[in-house]
């Protein structure tokens, strides 16, 4: 099934890429095999993030030999996140589909995810690793900090960071991740009012290479959490979380120090209590969270969020797909 460049394609497949050649040209296989079966006018774009194992010799050939294969090079590795916001800016299709390529995923669930999105009327479809075939070792932590941040988030789903999705274009558009916020992607959608659904996908052994998973993924994705709900409610309105933290801490200061001081007009000594120095702590403390959040509301006011990753070689894409980048 031919394409031009000219022809507005159905589908985006947004692929990062990381140290996988010996994945990649199983995968181009299966996806032009399932896409072509199904008959989508489609493009597939890889995002080589920095990799150093020849993965981009491989890509190279890949576009080469098909039109429909677009490569984004980094000049090194920025992170998952930073690959698939550059991914998303170049995504021409009506429907974007996010995958992993360490094979782990099935291609041939991406007509099912597509089915569901249409079906169920939602704007982000999210896949379910529910019988995951990964160590225990990652099993256990993973289904805890999915329940964590579903709890936290609200978004009502049993695999948040399933790297195979589909969206609508428009959401892709709106989701810029940096950092490591690429796990909670379904969370970012939910909280800009997009609705999100599931749907269980085959999940399979890793086949080549090994796990990009380190324990300190466990930590920073509490941070990372933390960022996320941070972003979403305060970004744009830091004094209101600073302010209350700086009131209620200044009133809490300012009862102890009207305390004491009704103590001392009364005769009692005061300079030696524990309580006279946690009173003066807590106003002093409400001053500072209050400036910070003034100086947050400035900051907030003067500047934007800026990419800093720098792309080293397009292949069969154009430059003026992509966001503007800072050097």
């Amino acid at each position: 099934m031919s394409q031009t460049h000219e022809k507005r394609p159905d589908l985006s497949v947004v692929i990062p890429v990381y140290n996988e050649k010996e994945s990649l040209p199983e995968l181009y296989r299966q996806l032009t095999d399932v896409l072509q079966g199904e008959g989508y006018a489609y493009e597939l774009i890889f995002v080589d993030d920095g990799s150093r194992d020849g993965s981009d010799q491989v890509l190279e050939s890949l576009a080469e030999t098909d039109e429909r294969v677009r490569v984004i090079q980094f000049q090194k590795n920025y992170g998952k996140s930073a690959a698939l916001s550059v991914g998303f800016g170049a995504a021409a299709g009506d429907i974007v589909a996010t995958m992993d390529a360490d094979l782990q995923d099935d291609p041939r669930e991406i007509p099912a995810l597509i089915r569901k999105l249409n079906e169920g009327g939602y704007d982000l479809v999210s896949g379910w690793k529910k019988k995951r075939r990964d160590p225990i070792s990652k099993r256990w932590p993973s289904k805890i900090f999915n329940w964590v941040t579903s709890r936290i988030s609200g978004v009502r789903i049993h695999d948040i960071n399933c790297g195979l999705k589909v969206y609508r274009n428009f959401v892709v558009k709106n989701l810029h991740p940096y950092g490591e916020l690429h796990r909670f992607l379904p969370v970012l959608a939910h909280l800009d009012g997009f609705t999100v659904g599931e749907k269980e996908v085959v999940h399979h052994p890793r086949k080549y290479g090994s796990s990009k998973f380190g324990v300190s993924r466990f930590t920073s994705g509490f941070f990372d959490l933390l960022t996320v709900m941070f972003l979403s409610r305060y970004l744009k309105k830091p004094l209101h979380l600073f302010g209350i933290l700086g009131i209620l801490s200044f009133i809490g200061g300012f009862v102890i120090g009207a305390y004491l001081t009704v103590l001392r007009l009364t005769g009692h000594w005061i300079g030696n209590r524990p309580l006279l120095f946690l009173g003066i702590l807590l106003m002093i403390m409400g001053v500072q969270f209050v400036s910070i959040g003034l100086l947050g509301e400035m900051i907030t006011a003067s500047q934007t969020r800026k990419q800093t990753y720098v792309i080293r070689r397009m292949l069969n894409l154009e430059q003026t797909v992509l966001p503007p980048q800072t050097p």
